[in-house]
């Protein structure tokens, strides 16, 4: 471990693409085989989508990007349970401390966004923290099994140094236990008591799952919230908008900090069912009434259409539009840390 690892090689996990989740659940956004979203139901043309993937051009973001910061967080941040510190990693990775505990969410410091070594989205910017860096972990919040938040070497790795609980919606531990891993599955609107004064919420979101060639939305996505008696950490995970982001606020309150995806949204007529832009995302922000929003899933990984300086850009408009401070919904550069 003497060399720092800011990224780890993509595991090759053919057993990922067979795996099909067997679920029993009698939840509403679920028909007996598969989970939906329970929103408008409008299916993305998959003829459209196929020619997209087939004619697309992947070479409009630069090749490496180096980064400014590396962090190394303190192991304990904190005895009081009402002091909070969130690190952005990159992509959806972030470190959140809450006092003395250590929540990592979708972890990813993998080359690739694949199944395969040598194939799919490549890593275009290190992680801003290296893996012998990072403070002992209690836990992961696992939002869903797509390869740019569950990553198999990124896990292993944390598994073998850290042993942490994973926290994700149902059907998902069929990819990780396995591995070994400590897995908790819930529904949405289920919670999990992580330690006295901490629970962790699965909450919905607008979304899909899917690994190989079986498993099409057999296991079920979602966002998730550390709620503590100070406040909450709601952790968006992928998603379209639609009307979940009021009633988690009706239901949770307002988060003391949001973390809110705003990039991979094009082209719209294809990603906007599934991927938030960055004015959806201020909207969201503002349907939460989020004391604080934090910008993730961008600048890492080429997943769709837009350059790589757009969500930025695009915030920015989104935030004046929506007349929003641009300090109620920041981002930070990967390494970057901040109290909240």
């Amino acid at each position: 471990m003497s060399q720092k690892q800011f990224s780890l090689v993509t595991k090759t996990v053919t057993k990922d693409v067979l795996v099909k989740p067997n679920i029993v659940s009698d939840a509403p956004h679920f028909n007996g085989q598969r989970f939906f979203n329970p929103w408008e139901r409008e299916e993305r043309n998959q003829g459209a989508l196929l020619k997209w993937i087939l004619s697309r051009d992947n070479r409009t973001w630069p090749e490496n990007l180096s980064n400014q910061h590396f962090a190394k967080p303190t192991a304990h941040f904190s005895d009081n349970v009402a002091d909070w510190k969130m690190w952005f990693v990159g992509h959806a990775t972030v470190l959140l401390q809450i006092g003395r505990y250590n929540l990592l969410t979708d972890p990813v410091w993998a080359e690739r966004c694949s199944p395969f070594k040598y194939a799919g989205p490549k890593r275009v910017r290190p992680a801003g923290i290296a893996l012998q860096d990072l403070p002992p972990i209690d836990a992961i919040l696992l939002s869903h099994n797509h390869y740019d938040h569950l990553d198999t070497a990124s896990l292993l790795w944390l598994q073998q140094y850290h042993q942490p609980l994973v926290i994700t919606g149902l059907g998902n531990g069929a990819y990780l236990r396995d591995y070994g891993l400590d897995v908790v599955e819930l529904d949405w609107w289920q919670d999990y008591q992580l330690a006295e004064g901490i629970n962790v919420h699965y909450l919905p979101a607008k979304h899909f799952s899917g690994r190989g060639m079986r498993d099409r939305n057999v296991a079920l996505w979602g966002s998730l919230s550390v709620v503590t008696e100070f406040g909450h950490a709601y952790f968006a995970g992928d998603t379209g908008y639609a009307p979940h982001f009021s009633e988690i606020y009706q239901r949770l309150g307002a988060p003391r900090v949001a973390l809110l995806p705003i990039g991979a949204y094009l082209p719209r007529e294809l990603m906007r069912q599934v991927h938030m832009n960055p004015a959806d995302a201020v909207q969201a922000h503002s349907d939460l009434k989020a004391q604080l929003s934090l910008g993730i899933h961008f600048n890492t990984f080429q997943l769709t259409d837009e350059t790589i300086d757009a969500p930025l850009a695009d915030l920015k408009q989104a935030l004046w539009q929506q007349q929003v401070p641009e300090q109620d919904f920041i981002v930070l550069l990967e390494g970057e840390g901040r109290e909240v």
